[in-house]
């Protein structure tokens, strides 16, 4: 309930009593599960990475993270995944509005073809896209061993998060607000970008913050074709693993730490950008 204080004539601002709770015993024991089940797999977990990279303290863990083959390698991982990411924003995007609003022959299989990142094992992916884009290339492209690899090698396995977002949103939009948007005089672009895109972001941002999430994360699929060189296509993940096979484990964690507080701040950074949308839509 709503209530207005007025001090010394002029209105306080209002105050909203805070919501209660409708959690009936049945829910409130799912909500318990619910979160000891997300607890097991994620949050000790992560609790266990990060106390693992405190347990040296303070001065191990900065020089573990600015050691320079280590800070090239998380430099490579975010750069190449907010590319990847910039990249998926508007390729999927549009990739969606194809699969919505255009008929064509061949549009079951490319449907099936998106999907594919989904099914292949990374590893498998990493063999495709060598035998593809490798020295033996078939193409005649060959980017072994070169930083273009990381970022082809992101771009294969984070194409569907976008598309997958943003296509059932697309599919459930009005057509008659766009149509009532052009008789009144706008043009398409215009309706574009003051009736579909608004109704699209959250979407948007939902795919980018998976396709980024996966993209810092991604092993298998770059191992084969990047081929591992230190301070040239190294990535976090490669050199978490070496950092364990040196029995480094508080250097593995440490990175691994570094990479989970730069997810949780561009994850946060778009959920918040998503939420707002939403709330405007």
């Amino acid at each position: 309930m709503t209530t207005i204080q007025v001090t010394q004539g002029r209105p306080a601002r209002k105050r909203r009593s805070a919501p209660r709770s409708n959690l009936t015993r049945s829910s409130g024991l799912g909500l318990g599960i619910a979160m000891l089940w997300f607890s097991l797999l994620v949050l000790i977990p992560l609790c266990a990475v990060v106390g693992t990279a405190a347990a040296g303290g303070w001065d191990g863990f900065w020089a573990a993270v600015t050691n320079e083959q280590t800070a090239s390698a998380i430099r490579l991982t975010v750069t190449q995944a907010l590319l990847v990411t910039v990249v998926n924003i508007f390729v999927g995007t549009l990739i969606a509005w194809v699969l919505v609003r255009d008929r064509f022959f061949g549009k079951g299989v490319l449907e099936v073809l998106i999907d594919i990142p989904f099914a292949l094992p990374t590893i498998v992916a990493g063999l495709v896209l060598l035998s593809l884009y490798g020295q033996d290339s078939p193409l005649g492209v060959d980017v072994a061993n070169k930083q273009s690899s990381v970022f082809l090698a992101f771009l294969f396995v984070t194409l569907p998060f976008v598309v997958r977002m943003v296509q059932p949103v697309l599919a459930e939009l009005d057509r008659d607000v766009e149509e009532a948007a052009a008789s009144l005089g706008a043009s398409k672009f215009t309706t574009f970008r003051r009736v579909i895109l608004p109704s699209l972001t959250p979407a948007i941002a939902a795919g980018a913050a998976l396709s980024f999430a996966r993209g810092v994360s991604e092993y298998g699929s770059l191992v084969l074709l990047s081929g591992n060189l230190p301070f040239q296509t190294e990535v976090t993940s490669v050199r978490i693993l070496g950092s364990i096979e040196n029995n480094n484990l508080a250097g593995a964690a440490a990175t691994a730490t570094v990479l989970l507080v730069i997810s949780l701040a561009v994850i946060v950074a778009l959920d918040v950008i998503q939420r707002r949308m939403g709330r405007r839509g």
